[in-house]
């Protein structure tokens, strides 16, 4: 998992450093600095896409990142079943409730918000691409105040990643992966991507935290 996660990584960086012509300029952390959380609470993604199964396919993939990134990260189906239970099931209205309250019920340094501003797939016969946005945004638990927020747009695309070398069964191939993709998008694959330039892309990526090897060193 974590060796397709750096696959990823570096995919988005090669992807997005590839037309630049000089180093991106380097992402301020000193909210970081100022507040250094060490545990986050990820709670419920709100949806604004019609992919009604997107947001809790997209919850799971969080974690990893977070906990690679140096924090400890509370356990998301922990965290959405007691805000179930506590009549917190609306994630809209998590995102609207005060993230010191929120944070406080886990007794966690910093809270997680995400949003699914889109999530939609284009067909055409033998090619479909599906496009998200995503926007993160991390509030400390403490202050309420916002220490990290990014906005990703990304597309992905299966019937590229199948090629056997002749032509007609590529475009057979390519048009059942096309099919499939717009019957039932793939989140995991466009989720990873998504979150790996968020986390680590130029002009992107997040601070580590206090449980990684290089904390402190990118700020």
């Amino acid at each position: 998992m974590k060796i397709w996660k750096t696959i990823l990584a570096a995919a988005a960086l090669a992807m997005l450093s590839a037309c630049a012509n000089q180093a991106p300029p380097k992402k301020d952390f000193s909210a970081f600095r100022d507040q250094h959380p060490r545990s986050i609470v990820v709670v419920p993604v709100v949806n604004r896409s019609t992919q009604v199964d997107a947001p809790d396919n997209f919850l799971v993939t969080i974690p990893g990142y977070l906990a690679e990134k140096g924090y400890y990260v509370f356990p998301v189906h922990m965290v959405k079943r007691f805000m179930e239970d506590d009549g917190l099931a609306d994630a809209d209205l998590v995102h609207k409730a005060d993230p010191v309250k929120v944070a406080d019920l886990f007794g966690a340094d910093a809270v997680m918000f995400i949003t699914l501003e889109t999530w939609q797939s284009s067909y055409a016969v033998i090619a479909t691409t599906t496009t998200v946005s995503v926007k993160y945004t991390l509030k400390h638990g403490h202050t309420g105040q916002t220490i990290w927020e990014d906005q990703v747009t990304t597309a992905y695309s299966p019937q590229q990643q199948n090629s056997s070398g002749n032509l007609l069964a590529n475009l057979i191939v390519q048009a059942v992966a096309a099919a499939v993709e717009r019957a039932k998008p793939s989140y995991l694959p466009l989720a990873q991507q998504a979150n790996a330039i968020a986390f680590y892309g130029p002009e992107h990526g997040m601070a580590t935290g206090p449980y990684d090897p290089l904390y402190g060193k990118d700020y």
